[in-house]
């Protein structure tokens, strides 16, 4: 009985359950239909547009910002009619010039003109009506320093615009002869990219692509002056030509006027696929072949091997960059076109690319075809709403030309650039008045104290929200960038209503503005992956792309079974540990040991016979293979210090003693020797050389009314009237609590400029307690202590938001500034260091400087041939090009700092930068290293910090903490047996 009433009770009770369960299902299901209901009217009203905050209000901006822009000038010359003819111009007959010479018998032309880099030629023109024109160029590039030319352009004697002050002009790249190969290992190698000169024509237009169509110049009724001066790089020039703007047709405009009579295709079957690596022509040299292991789709596959089996990637994405290919077809007939392109970087956007056949782009809808993004290959065929569009080519060969285009984004991203420069101009103003810590007590009243930033900040916001409104209509979805402009938009809607809170979320609307300028660098770089090229005739089916669910599923089974078996760590050929190979061992990223390997391949084992294997390491792997008798022969891109700790414990090399050493020493300036030397030896060779400059906003000082500082005194009296604007100057400092930040080549500045030392002769012991470091010291720590200038900051943010007008930073950050902060091109420079003027008048502009180094180890199986090695890497040749294609790869904001010294003048650096870093690197003093010398720079900073943070008087501290570091230095001579 008692089980059965337990039964009973089991099953009422799962009775019960099954009843609650049919009731939770009964509630869960409109609860669940309400929160998708409430999910999508959130995501509606998100999305939804901005225009009533904008409708019908003026949002030209004229009244603040910039007044020399592009827009600014069509504003009051738009309302101008096109001219009507082109006007002439004989390039021969000039009225003035400079640096200017006629060349006879020049690539296939009786005569052109030679221009110098710094030189200049002004010509009469005359114009019977006023009018806009465009101007078009036709040159060939000289032999120089291999980066674009650059000019900038005056009518009647002005810049018209900003843009016209640096006019660009791309090189033209190529493979070289003969530089595809295949490694010992299957792999294909990247060929090495040489300069192919020819002639190029190109409109005057903006080198950042925002404005897509070629510049509009106004010229007055009458004579007008045309005056070119050069910026960067000579150049030969055979036309220049002022012509009349021409809109461009649609394709079916140009197809009504146009014959096909004499175009019938007979091979109706004609298909030609013309392979994305098989590229002939490129603008830039980092657009050379690549490969890609991602898709089984890619023609060809590979999952195991490098094959190079596309073009483009990454490198491929700033507007005006070009890639062209030629092909042939067999008789003349109307020809279609087809893509296999892949653009799977930016989502919501699309990359547009120009297409030119022959030289010129046949018809608008080509002026930016779109590649919207997909993770897979999409095969893009030319058309219009009435079809594929087919183009008449003769038979014969033919160039086929894809240049990186904005497209319609172009101008959404000219508004948000001019966006930016305004904002950064409105929270300057308010730092005048609250400074960058405002008190959020404190009433300001910024409305009243500055009612136009109030006025400034309603009509930006009522700019932004359209913005917004662009981005989602051009993306078809709200995106990132146009999220972090709708988070601006409101923040100034709110400022403009309670300015109380200005002060308060200042620090933010900073941090906004920042993250509004990463969109726009972000939305500016259109990245575009192409495996292949289509010709084909009318009516042709075109190869299907293979990718689908079984070729994808294939192709990631394979790879994965692949990474068992492939060393990534090996690069180029590798050879088995012998008698005649050389280990070299590099402490550099993948993609500087690659080229380093390739260069090794193609040029270093075929001229010497020596085989080489380079290893790409941890840079704590070296010193316990080294102590275990595993490590190679030698190393490279090896830290400064690095060469002298391996030889005070007998590991390193004397290079010094080595046949050819005083002929390699002649390449360098004499300071980057000073850490590599010891005991009367020379233990490694350098390969950089860092040193700081002087950065500055010319826009700002202009406002300020204040000159470049000569001497540090020029930069104590200019302090006080930039701090009175609340902003300040960028000094490096050790204050930083990451070890990587800590800098206090500032203050060996002021001590060498002082003729003074960190060490006596022998370097037993340190020199800080001598007056003049003691001097130098307080100097330095008086920057802080007395003038308040931040010891912690991040440079390139302040600096682009112009809050730090003035900052001495390492001179590599210059293409940092040039590539991240486009908004401000044009308005900041670097000129050389402030100094210490001496007793004759002179200026002492003494810096430290740092480098990397390479080394053999004392313990090397081949010395001799690792010697003939380090001379080749370290000669001018050899780092030339290894810096160039380290550019091509990386990009500008990867340019070599290389320490040879003619390798240094040819690289790719401008007239004006050039003439400063040649300059200041006269001027560099190296810093010897000494056993124990970590003790220096660890006790340096803790004197800083002690006078910084405790207020503590300069000169004890220094000398106290010299005594700790003699110590030290006496015992690491003592351990190693030094006297």
């Amino acid at each position: 009985m008692l089980q059965n009433n337990s039964s009973g009770a089991d099953k009422s009770e799962k009775s019960e359950k099954s009843i609650d369960k049919k009731y939770l299902d009964y509630i869960w299901l409109p609860v669940l239909a309400v929160i998708v209901l409430l999910v999508f009217l959130v995501t509606r009203t998100g999305d939804k547009d901005f225009s009533e905050k904008y409708q019908g209000q003026d949002l030209s901006g004229a009244s603040i910002g910039r007044t020399n822009t592009y827009t600014r000038y069509l504003e009051r010359y738009g309302n101008q009619p096109f001219g009507a003819e082109d006007l002439t111009l004989d390039i021969f007959s000039w009225t003035a010039a400079e640096g200017v010479t006629v060349l006879d018998n020049f690539q296939g032309e009786s005569k052109v003109l030679h221009t110098a880099e710094e030189s200049f030629v002004e010509y009469t023109v005359n114009c019977e009506k006023p009018g806009l024109y465009n101007i078009y160029f036709e040159y060939f590039p000289l032999e120089s320093r291999g980066i674009n030319i650059e000019r900038s352009l005056k009518i009647n004697g002005e810049t018209p615009f900003l843009g016209a002050d640096r006019l660009v002009f791309q090189r033209v790249w190529g493979n070289a002869a003969g530089s595809f190969r295949i490694d010992n290992q299957g792999n294909e190698i990247r060929p090495a990219q040489i300069e192919i000169p020819r002639w190029e024509g190109a409109w005057f237009k903006d080198s950042l692509g925002y404005i897509v169509e070629p510049y509009l110049f106004y010229f007055n009724a009458g004579n007008n002056t045309v005056r070119l001066e050069g910026i960067n790089e000579p150049v030969a020039i055979r036309s220049l030509s002022i012509k009349a703007p021409i809109p461009a047709k649609s394709y079916r405009e140009r197809l009504a006027n146009f014959n096909a009579a004499g175009y019938k295709n007979s091979r109706t079957n004609f298909v030609s696929k013309i392979q994305g690596e098989a590229a002939v022509r490129r603008s830039d040299p980092s657009l050379y072949p690549i490969y890609d292991r991602s898709s089984g789709a890619t023609e060809p596959p590979s999952v195991a091997r490098i094959k190079l089996n596309m073009i483009g990637g990454e490198s491929w994405r700033v507007a005006g960059q070009w890639i062209e290919w030629e092909f042939e077809v067999p008789e003349d007939g109307m020809y279609r076109f087809s893509v296999k392109g892949r653009q799977n970087y930016n989502r919501g956007f699309v990359s547009n690319r120009s297409v030119m056949i022959d030289g010129e782009i046949p018809c608008k809808e080509l002026a930016a075809v779109p590649f919207r993004y997909n993770n897979k290959w999409n095969l893009v065929t030319f058309r219009d709403k009435e079809g594929d569009m087919l183009f008449p080519l003769g038979r014969g060969s033919h160039s086929f030309r894809l240049q990186a285009a904005l497209g319609d984004l172009g101008e959404i991203l000219n508004v948000m650039e001019e966006s930016v420069y305004r904002l950064n101009s409105i929270y300057r103003k308010i730092l005048v008045l609250t400074g960058t810590e405002p008190d959020i007590y404190r009433d300001y009243r910024v409305d009243t104290v500055y009612p136009e930033v109030i006025t400034a900040m309603a009509l930006e916001s009522k700019i932004l929200y359209k913005l917004v409104d662009d981005l989602t209509a051009y993306a078809g979805e709200r995106s990132a960038q146009a999220a972090a402009a709708l988070t601006l938009a409101r923040q100034l809607e709110l400022f403009v209503s309670r300015p109380d809170k200005i002060p308060r979320i200042l620090a933010n609307f900073k941090a906004n503005i920042s993250t509004l300028g990463d969109s726009l660098l972000a939305l500016a770089q259109s990245r575009l992956d192409v495996d292949y090229i289509v010709v084909s005739a009318a009516g042709t089916t075109l190869p299907r792309r293979s990718e689908n669910f079984f070729v994808g599923a294939s192709h990631e089974i394979r790879s994965f079974f692949a990474s068992f078996f492939v060393d990534y760590n090996n690069l180029g050929d590798v050879y088995r540990k012998g008698s005649d190979v050389v280990e070299v061992w590099m402490l550099a990223g993948r993609d500087q040991s690659t080229i380093l390997k390739s260069m090794v391949d193609d040029t270093f084992t075929p001229n010497t016979g020596i085989r080489v294997n380079v290893k790409l390491v941890a840079a704590d792997a070296v010193m316990p293979a080294v102590v275990a008798g595993t490590g190679p022969d030698m190393a490279i891109t090896v830290p400064q210090a690095d060469p002298v700790n391996y030889a005070v414990r007998k590991a390193a090399l004397d290079v010094s003693k080595l046949p050819g050493f005083a002929e390699i020493e002649k390449q360098f300036d004499s300071s980057v020797f000073i850490p590599f030397r010891y005991a009367g030896g020379v233990y490694g060779l350098p390969e950089t050389q860092y040193f700081h400059v002087m950065f500055y906003r010319k826009d700002i000082f202009e406002e300020l009314g204040i000159d470049i500082p000569n001497t540090w005194d020029d930069l104590i009296n200019i302090l006080p009237i930039i701090q009175k604007s609340n902003m300040n100057v960028g000094i490096p400092s050790v204050a930083a609590n990451v070890q990587a930040n800590i800098d206090f080549s500032n203050f060996l500045a002021h001590l060498y400029q002082r003729h003074g030392s960190l060490y006596n002769h022998d370097g037993s012991r340190t020199l800080l307690d001598g007056e003049t470091a003691i001097e130098a010291f307080d100097v330095y720590t008086k920057f802080f202590t007395h003038y308040k200038t931040p010891t912690v900051y991040d440079f390139v943010n302040r600096f682009r938001t112009g809050e730090m007008p003035l900052a001495f930073a390492d001179y590599t950050n210059f293409n940092t500034l040039e590539v991240f902060a486009p908004e401000i091109r044009g308005l900041w420079g670097f000129a050389r260091m402030p100094g210490l003027k001496q007793k004759d008048g002179s200026i002492d502009r003494s810096v430290p400087t740092g480098t990397l180094a390479t080394m053999i180890f004392s313990n090397a199986k081949h010395p001799d041939a690792a010697w003939e090695f380090l001379k080749w890497w370290v000669s001018a040749d050899t780092q030339l090009r290894f810096g160039r294609e380290l550019e091509s790869v990386m990009g500008a904001a990867a340019r070599y700092p290389t320490a040879n010294f003619d390798a240094f003048t040819r690289l790719s650096w401008g007239s004006e930068q050039m003439a400063v870093l040649r300059e200041q690197r006269s001027w560099t003093v190296g810093t010897p290293e000494v056993p124990g010398g970590y003790y220096v720079s660890r006790h340096i900073t803790n004197a800083v910090r002690r006078i910084l943070n405790e207020g503590e008087d300069t000169r004890e501290t220094l000398l106290d903490y010299s005594i700790t570091i003699n110590d030290e230095l006496l015992k690491k001579r003592k351990e190693f047996g030094l006297e």
